[in-house]
């Protein structure tokens, strides 16, 4: 049996690769390690990289155990689940993970200019109600300029053929240059192993939606910091099915 909600957040008060600072806290108490991860938490130079809703932390983790020279942290204001993943990262001495819960409409709040690398976007709500939700929205890329590296790398890897889209549109409309783009990552030829292996992690959600038959789709591309970005004035068609605890049609759809 596994263990309650308010067990689970007993132990990470207690964990050392836990911070928790969602907005109730973060905007009275300001984040001392911000520009200081490398010294402060991973005592190293290595490059950092962040998995944004990150749920249970399973492809946080996995990452850590492929690439030990790279420093990997799980960001999701769901605590119960991400117990999850920083269990697993002690349980198994992990050094190069760390689990930030936080809102991630705050999440430049952590990081200072230029301290993070990469970012992961796994399997994401689309938010087809509200598009500055949309982890790849104008809202929320501007965030990420102000603590990624210029030109970092931006990963986005989903089964909503609604967000993955729509983020096609952001990434053709404000000229990103765009690395990787696939709309069925398992059925696609070509793919070095290198990716391959990263791309093949599975979460426990990946693993049902497939399952289903659906379609896994992944896009990789960069951020540069010059340019006004602009939102993509496109209708997408709307996701037709229900996807794991989410809302199967917008109230943009007027068949509604």
């Amino acid at each position: 049996m596994s263990k309650g909600k308010l067990a689970k957040f007993a132990d990470m008060e207690r964990y050392g690769n836990v911070f928790q600072y969602p907005y109730s806290v973060a905007r009275q108490v300001p984040f001392e390690m911000k520009g200081h991860w490398r010294e402060t938490y991973f005592h190293n130079w290595h490059p950092i990289v962040l998995e944004l809703g990150c749920g249970k932390g399973e492809y946080t983790v996995e990452l850590a155990r492929l690439y030990p020279e790279v420093n990997f942290i799980g960001v999701d204001i769901k605590g119960a689940r991400m117990w999850t993943g920083a269990t697993m990262a002690l349980g198994e001495k992990l050094e190069n993970v760390a689990f930030l819960r936080t809102n991630i409409e705050i999440i430049d709040r952590f990081f200072a200019p230029g301290e993070v690398q990469e970012i992961w976007l796994t399997f994401s709500d689309p938010q087809m109600k509200n598009p500055r939700k949309r982890l790849t929205s104008t809202y929320f890329m501007n965030r990420y300029r102000h603590f990624l590296t210029d030109g970092g790398t931006i990963h986005l890897k989903t089964d909503s053929n609604f967000l993955f889209t729509y983020t096609t549109y952001m990434v053709e409309r404000n000229r990103l240059p765009l690395i990787f783009r696939t709309e069925d990552l398992y059925h696609t030829g070509g793919i070095d192993a290198e990716t391959a292996r990263i791309l093949g992690i599975r979460t426990y959600y990946e693993s049902m939606w497939i399952e289903r038959g659906l379609n896994i789709r992944y896009m990789k591309f960069q951020l540069p910091q010059a340019g006004e970005l602009a939102e993509p004035e496109v209708e997408i068609p709307l996701d037709d099915y229900r996807s794991y605890h989410r809302s199967k049609r917008s109230p943009l759809d007027k068949r509604v």
